[in-house]
């Protein structure tokens, strides 16, 4: 049973790229970089078998993306990011300014260097909240919305959750609010600390050529869609639980798009909308047990990354709660690093 105040993917996931691009979020080794990267993995056989299991259509592409830099130093960072993902095996190309041109026409004849990984891509999240919400159906799973769970607590091998009037039981619980982790509180334990990050989005509707593939400029990236739709983002705004897009937001998203792509690039506005992500204190995701109610299992904090890590953190928390392997790699992310959770 998942029980949530709202519909599925009514938060944070509405206002979501579906960026699918570990390299252009970590330039250095390190637990997040592993987490995300074998989160790429992941998603080809991921997206195959939901689509399957649900009968619905989900926009996926692995196209690629493109980064580009308009200053000294944010070459040097495409620099870094290139060598670390070819010390990986992955591939790598770094343009130069005439390259670039060639790459993207649209792009802003002002990039001094550009980097192309092809291992990279996009998912429409709407789609693939979709097809895991029919897919889960169609396994038994039930959903209620507009009820919100208020307190967990774990006595013996028995959780419960109250939720509205009434009581639930289960034998394992997944604490899995998102930005409002920290004010569902399980029993015993003390309150995460998930703190919300306002992210606000453009659609737009080119008018003539759209970008060719996801690019990334020092200001925002851009995903383009065959219907000529291009998503921009994303703010980070610490602006509380408030939901709301503003004319700030959007000026610096629009301010974005003109300073990655040339002056004569023309779209039309389509609409904006902002999602709260949750944030941790050391950027990292909180997946695991609860250390005061080990039948509590968190899957929170995964910040700008939520849709990416989606099936990893599914498959690392299935198979602890089923007794398989624990992956080494949850350590780093375990709730008790904060203490009493």
């Amino acid at each position: 049973m998942v029980i949530d105040d709202r519909k599925p993917g009514a938060g944070a996931t509405q206002a979501s790229a579906g960026m699918l691009a570990p390299y252009n979020e970590v330039e250095a080794e390190g637990p997040h970089l592993e987490l995300t990267v074998r989160a790429l993995d992941r998603f080809d056989r991921f997206v195959a078998r939901v689509v399957e299991d649900s009968g619905v259509a989900v926009r996926y592409c692995r196209t690629g993306t493109l980064t580009l830099a308009f200053t000294g130093e944010s070459q040097m960072h495409l620099e870094r990011v290139g060598a670390l993902a070819r010390a990986r095996g992955v591939q790598a190309e770094l343009l130069e300014a005439a390259d670039v041109a060639r790459e993207e026409p649209a792009a802003a004849s002002t990039a001094r260097a550009g980097l192309v990984i092809p291992a990279h891509g996009y998912v429409a999240a709407h789609q693939l909240i979709e097809a895991l919400v029919a897919a889960a159906s169609r396994h038994g799973v039930s959903f209620v919305t507009g009820v919100r769970v208020q307190a967990i607590r774990q006595r013996g091998e028995i959780v419960t959750a109250s939720a509205g009037t009434e009581i639930l039981t289960a034998a394992h619980a997944i604490h899995a609010a998102g930005s409002w982790t920290g004010q569902l509180v399980v029993d015993g334990a003390v309150p995460a600390p998930v703190h919300p990050v306002r992210g606000q989005l453009l659609h737009l509707k080119a008018v003539g050529p759209n970008v060719r593939r996801v690019t990334w400029g020092d200001r925002c990236y851009l995903v383009p869609w065959d219907d000529g739709s291009l998503l921009v983002g994303a703010t980070v705004e610490h602006a509380g639980f408030d939901e709301a897009t503003t004319v700030g937001g959007m000026s610096d998203l629009l301010g974005g798009v003109a300073s990655t792509l040339r002056s004569d690039w023309r779209a039309t506005l389509v609409g904006a909308r902002a999602g709260l992500r949750p944030g941790t204190p050391d950027d990292l995701p909180i997946i695991g047990p609860s250390a005061v109610a080990p039948r509590v299992w968190y899957a929170t904090g995964h910040y700008r990354n939520g849709v990416l890590l989606a099936p990893i953190t599914a498959s690392f928390l299935a198979d602890a709660m089923l007794g398989q392997r624990v992956d080494p790699l949850l350590e780093s992310m375990r709730p008790g690093r904060f203490g009493r959770l």
